[in-house]
């Protein structure tokens, strides 16, 4: 009767350590206390807002896109009207070749308005005042108004080449802001990661844990078979051995969770690194998705479409393009036509002056500037450097793409594997409690050793393991795939904004 009821409560026990991932709660104790530490609850959704809300490295890289929306507005200025005005004082005192006193007194005022064009066009229009005395002689105000255009013909002409720097600050604006996308994808991966790996890590520990006390148990139980003669001495040794693997195993896993446990909380709670109590208790369970992974096609075309990379190549192929246009127009020779035209009313007085301006009196000039350089070497350099590059650029997108396409079916692969290692896990640990069971039933009626329950129960440790694992690296996969094709964030339901490269969920 005694040893039927011992082999009920082995039995129990090892039903106990026993682990299944679809139904087991994400909840552990870290240890035996009287009074255990407030914890934090935190669900794998709680982790990555946090992450997106309270990571200072994020916080970081939300700078960038307002940083070049500020150099698109510096060359946006570029084609913003400017007025000017001056104002001037003469006064002049000497002496003729003669000897008489000669004086002359005045002063001048403009003001103006500019604009460029982007077709090459500067427009300028201005009004002058000047005032002019010399001694002997009445006072006389004159006033002009005066439009003049340039329009280039050659360098510097048509929309292209003007607007290639303003297009080119667009370009890298959106360029920073993919960059963004890219580091929040890349930030919410790690978080998921390091959330899975710190459920692992508590699983792994709560395992080692349960292992050890089963350990002890068996230990406690040769020494009273030995007390009674049931046992040979020997076997003790075997006994105590695997008590002492256990609690190194239990050691080790503890420093685990603490690691992961940091980890974590620099992401999700960076604060939280600095308080003495700072338990965190995950609770979503790692449960394996029910939707099977969308077929390669899909995942291929969701890849070419929205990574973050493949984005900013493209951009950058097109900012060389303009840059092309750029040291192309710098080949051409300056070739300018301007005219200036104006009208200009004299009187003794500011008023007669301005109104004098009616008259029939205008002046009219036009003509030509021409420029070239001798050899344009620095040119043609330019432009030659221009061309390789965006020739580079070209080939490193497709090269990219090539990468894209391997990085994406790769993970599916991992994907699919990760899912079948889920089952088979589970078979050999449930193969691995029989011959444990199997095991510890021929110990009891002296057929077996207590190194061979010994390792029984290390095999079956290791296959509990062994399915956390395959779960979590399920999970871990699948957030890689969607990574690698650039659709992490729309599948956890996040938007960048429209203000600043605000993360939204």
């Amino acid at each position: 009767m005694r040893a039927k009821m011992a082999r009920g409560i082995i039995f129990r026990l090892i039903l106990l350590a026993a682990f299944s991932t679809a139904v087991a709660p994400a909840s552990f104790s870290s240890g035996e206390a009287a009074e255990p530490p407030a914890t934090d609850g935190l669900t794998i959704e709680e982790a990555v807002l946090r992450a997106l809300e309270n990571n200072r490295a994020l916080r970081i890289q939300r700078f960038s896109p307002e940083i070049a929306a500020t150099f698109y507005d510096q060359e946006r200025a570029v084609f913003d009207p400017e007025v000017s005005a001056d104002a001037s004082l003469v006064r002049d005192r000497g002496r003729d070749r003669l000897g008489q006193e000669t004086r002359i007194e005045g002063w001048r005022g403009e003001v103006g308005i500019s604009d460029y064009l982007s077709t090459g066009t500067r427009l300028e229009a201005a009004v002058v005042g000047e005032k002019t005395g010399i001694a002997a002689d009445p006072e006389q105000y004159s006033t002009r108004v005066g439009i003049s255009a340039t329009q280039a013909l050659l360098r510097g002409r048509g929309s292209a080449v003007n607007l290639a720097s303003l297009r080119q600050a667009r370009l890298d604006q959106e360029f920073s802001e993919h960059e963004l996308r890219g580091f929040a994808e890349n930030l919410v991966a790690e978080v998921e990661s390091a959330y899975w790996n710190y459920v692992l890590a508590l699983r792994r520990e709560d395992i080692v844990r349960q292992s050890l006390d089963l350990a002890e148990r068996q230990l406690e139980d040769a020494r009273q078979r030995i007390r009674v003669g049931q046992l040979a001495e020997i076997e003790l040794a075997a006994a105590e051995a695997e008590v002492a693997l256990r609690r190194e195993s239990l050691i080790n896993a503890s420093s685990r969770v603490e690691s992961f446990q940091v980890r974590l909380l620099r992401l999700v709670m960076p604060e939280k690194l600095a308080a003495a109590v700072r338990e965190v208790e995950p609770l979503t369970r790692p449960l394996v998705p029910g939707i099977p992974p969308d077929p390669l096609e899909d995942h291929l075309a969701a890849a070419l479409t929205f990574r973050s990379d493949l984005h900013q190549a493209e951009l950058l192929v097109r900012r060389d393009e303009l840059e092309l246009v750029k040291t192309r127009n710098g080949l051409l020779p300056r070739m300018d036509v301007f005219i200036t035209m104006g009208k200009t009313g004299y009187s003794d007085s500011f008023g007669g002056s301005v109104s004098d301006i009616a008259g029939e009196d205008y002046d009219l000039r036009g003509g030509l500037r021409f420029e070239y350089p001798v050899t344009s070497r620095a040119g043609r350099a330019r432009d030659r450097r221009a061309s390789l590059v965006l020739e580079r650029r070209e080939e490193a997108l497709e090269n990219l793409r090539d990468l894209a396409r391997q990085d994406v079916e790769l993970a599916l692969i991992e994907v699919r594997r990760a899912r079948q290692q889920v089952d088979a896990t589970a078979i050999t640990r449930r193969f691995q409690e029989e011959k444990l069971r199997s095991e510890t039933a021929k110990f009891r009626v002296g057929k077996s050793t207590a190194l061979l329950v010994a390792t029984a129960q290390r095999d079956l440790l290791a296959s509990q393991v062994a399915e956390v694992e395959a779960v979590i690296n399920n999970l871990l996969a699948r957030t890689n795939l969607y990574l690698l094709e650039g659709t992490l964030l729309e599948r956890r339901g996040l938007t960048l904004g429209d203000r600043g490269g605000q993360l939204e969920p």
